[in-house]
């Protein structure tokens, strides 16, 4: 384990080029299927891979939630992927994954990892209807490997708001009203979550601020061009279609950082300010945002900080 973790370590350098590199992983065979199927994760969230600890039950804990685990004095909740998907598998699972999403660090039961793939992400592909729809909507992206296995991306965000309840409640939306700031502005935001996509849109709605949604950054990339052939046709600037952007950083296709660095490098877009939104919240994904000309970098989840950083930004 310790070699696979110091792998993951020094191929931690590839944000801002458009690819990225996934730890594969496997739920284990299924009982009814009889297959086996390869899920990735990206290493930049992983912390550590180790055999399953001893772990403590707790009450009142959601289904898929097995309990708690110590690690080095903290207590990280456990979450039992396959049972989460309603998976059965033969074995139970002894792999724990332990991972970071916006700072809330939680660990994945899984039968096995594998190994570790660099992917390019306009390789990385918005799923089809038929494995969109798989595991409850759950897969988010899908790449071809070099031996023609299929890899899939869980929206592990709707894992921990389902789970763990912690991107959902009213209460994260105290304190955001509507302002005069609303008035004429639109936002344009990209972001493959679905569960992203819902809390963004509420934030907007508290501000009063129209809002345009993408789900990738090829997809925002080409609402852009066609806004700006519009506004040109128009006699209008860009900005009067849209006031800014707000991008995730990882995305099929395109991710946040070759869009963000796009918009930067085009003449059209030079008064159109970039927020970057993601749960990759360490000082150095934050220096890259800032290094492909991002204006902002907000953590994913704390609508009041996104809301704070807009209204910056526009005053």
């Amino acid at each position: 384990m310790s070699k696979l973790m110091q792998s993951v370590d020094a191929r931690t350098q590839l944000a801002g080029t458009n690819r990225l590199e996934v730890l594969l992983f496997s739920l284990g065979e299924d009982s009814q299927t009889g297959h086996e199927e390869v899920f990735g994760i990206n290493v930049f969230k992983v912390r550590e891979v180790m055999h399953v600890p001893q772990i403590t039950q707790a009450p009142d804990m959601p289904d898929a939630v097995e309990g708690m685990v110590s690690l080095r004095g903290s207590m990280v909740p456990v979450i039992n992927l396959s049972n989460f998907c309603g998976v059965k598998v033969v074995e139970a699972p002894n792999i724990l994954m332990i991972t970071e999403y916006n700072k809330h660090v939680q660990g994945f039961l899984v039968h096995s990892v594998d190994t570790i793939e660099r992917l390019n992400w306009d390789d990385v592909k918005a799923p089809p209807p038929m494995i969109g729809s798989r595991l409850g909507g759950l897969v988010t992206a899908v790449a071809e490997l070099d031996e023609q296995r299929l890899v899939m991306i869980m929206d592990v965000e709707r894992v921990l708001a389902e789970t763990a309840g912690f991107y959902e409640g009213d209460d994260i939306y105290m304190g955001i009203e509507a302002k005069e700031l609303g008035n004429g502005i639109t936002v344009l935001f990209a972001d493959d979550s679905s569960v992203a996509r819902s809390q963004i849109s509420r934030t907007f709605d508290h501000m009063g601020i129209r809002h345009l949604s993408s789900t990738n950054g090829a997809e925002a990339w080409s609402m852009l061009n066609e806004l700006a052939e519009k506004s040109g046709a128009m006699g209008r600037k860009i900005t009067d279609e849209v006031t800014l952007v707000l991008t995730d950083v990882e995305m099929p296709e395109m991710d946040g950082y070759v869009l963000t660095r796009k918009i930067k490098d085009d003449p059209r877009f030079k008064e159109l300010p970039v927020i970057m939104h993601s749960s990759l919240t360490a000082e150095a994904n934050q220096a890259l945002g800032k290094g492909v000309g991002a204006d902002a970098y907000v953590p994913k989840f704390e609508p009041r900080e996104l809301a704070a950083t807009l209204e910056k930004l526009m005053a």
